[in-house]
């Protein structure tokens, strides 16, 4: 049972968190507590990489694409942990609830990964799901949006997650087993049904069009950090599970049809819905259903080439939207959600903070020498070498749109000055913490090919 350290650990880490918080008095920072266990958690995941093994009769599966995403969704809990402001963001007698049902949402979607029955898969995705719900009205400032925001996810998840079942009950009826094996289902109607029902919820991780409805009003209502953490890392475990049937399939051409039409419409709508929001968070909510449509370019060629360079735009995804999420963070007084208006002169206020903005804005839009770039690129070239051209220039004209809304962005920060300039100061930590952020993203740009020789080589051993 060696393989299942990792989430043996993350369990005991949730059961230590969650203890704290049933002692309202403790006085130590929980943040320091989640922040160093997180950081256990992501070197055994490094460590971890390599296992491989099926356990409980082949319903828990360790292989390369589930170990990597692991590293992933360990990194991105220890990311999100780090940058908090946990004085600013949660009323104090509830932090302990807040980091040890982040924990336990991170091991649900290790669970996710792992899973090679659909209902392992619907109970992984259940724990990873209900775990999120309980922490959006944990936020100290802006209950009702809180509550709001709240409220809708609990709704759209559990219309995904009824869809999501109806799908299981069809391909049970069809297969006679609800484990996961090579099919080809997809040339018949209801097996095409099948599919796009059980994508459901795979799809609302994602919030692809068009079940995005959720993201803006749970991004703006939910604190800063858990914004930042449901932005990125559920979406890691939903872009893992559609590699994983896409895997599975073989040639589906009624499905690639299917995600094409899902892929131009989240990109568009995302894009266009960008252009005129003034909010932070919601702007980079409309950008993150945006970028889910760009994860099925590599997805829809059913093809090794094309599932890696999607795995690798994840990784990209993770560090340039957590990149944005820290300007937010650190931008935000008392938890409020910033608006373009608080950028003006952020280059005078935090230099270096303007440089973390203004690098993780140029990966999103995909300006060289960014991870973005290369992971658009990578996309592009996938898609276009299975005859994919149409949607290619769609989704380059869709990146030619993103650019007046994210190099806004940096217009503010260095051409704008406020009308009340207001000092951002960074503590050591988070000065790190951005040149980490910078280093990352410029790391996956000049060393792509390096990258994705690594995932090749844990993706097929």
């Amino acid at each position: 049972m060696g393989g299942l350290f990792l989430e043996f650990f993350f369990f005991i880490c949730f059961l230590i968190l969650f203890g704290f918080s049933l002692r309202r008095g403790f006085s130590f920072k929980l943040k320091s507590i989640a922040s160093f266990s997180s950081f256990l958690g992501f070197l055994i995941s490094l460590w971890a990489l390599d296992k491989r093994g099926a356990f409980f009769q082949g319903l828990y599966v360790l292989d390369g694409l589930s170990q990597t995403f692991k590293v992933f969704i360990a990194f991105g809990l220890f990311l999100v942990c780090w940058m908090m402001k946990e004085e600013d963001e949660l009323e104090r007698g509830y932090r302990g609830e807040f980091f040890a049902f982040l924990t336990l949402s991170s091991l649900g979607l290790m669970m996710v990964v792992s899973a090679s029955e659909f209902l392992t898969l619907f109970l992984a995705l259940e724990l990873s799901s209900y775990s999120l719900y309980l922490i959006l009205p944990l936020r100290r400032n802006a209950k009702e949006k809180a509550l709001e925001g709240a409220i809708k996810y609990v709704l759209f998840g559990a219309i995904s997650s009824g869809i999501t079942l109806y799908g299981i009950g069809y391909y049970y009826l069809l297969t006679g087993t609800t484990k996961l094996h090579f099919l080809q289902l997809e040339k018949d109607l209801l097996g095409f049904l099948v599919f796009v029902l059980i994508f459901a919820s795979f799809f609302f991780k994602l919030s692809l069009f068009p079940f995005h409805f959720w993201a803006p009003d749970v991004y703006e209502g939910a604190s800063n950090s858990a914004s930042a953490f449901i932005a990125t890392v559920p979406k890691l475990g939903g872009l893992a599970l559609i590699l994983r049937l896409s895997g599975l399939i073989g040639e589906g051409e009624l499905l690639a049809k299917a995600l094409w039409v899902f892929s131009v419409f989240s990109m568009t709508y995302g894009n266009l819905t960008a252009l005129v929001q003034k909010d932070l968070k919601r702007l980079l909510a409309y950008s993150g259903i945006a970028h889910a449509g760009y994860f099925l370019f590599g997805i829809m060629t059913f093809k090794d080439y094309g599932r890696l360079s999607s795995a690798f735009y994840g990784l990209v995804y993770l560090i340039m939207t957590l990149g944005a999420f820290l300007t937010v963070i650190l931008l935000s007084h008392k938890d409020e959600n910033p608006t373009l208006e608080d950028l003006k002169g952020l280059y005078k206020r935090s230099p270096l903070l303007a440089f973390t903005l203004a690098v993780s804005a140029f990966s999103l839009v995909g300006i060289p020498p960014t991870g973005g770039f290369m992971g658009k690129l990578l996309l592009f070239v996938s898609a276009f070498k299975e005859g994919y051209f149409t949607l290619v220039l769609i989704g380059a004209i869709n990146t030619a749109l993103s650019l007046f809304y994210y190099l806004n962005l940096v217009r503010l920060s260095y051409s704008r000055e406020p009308e009340v300039p207001m000092p951002v100061r960074l503590r050591f930590h988070e000065k790190l913490l951005c040149l980490v952020l910078i280093g990352l993203n410029l790391l996956l740009g000049l060393f792509p090919y390096q990258i994705q020789k690594f995932f090749d080589v844990s993706f097929t051993t």
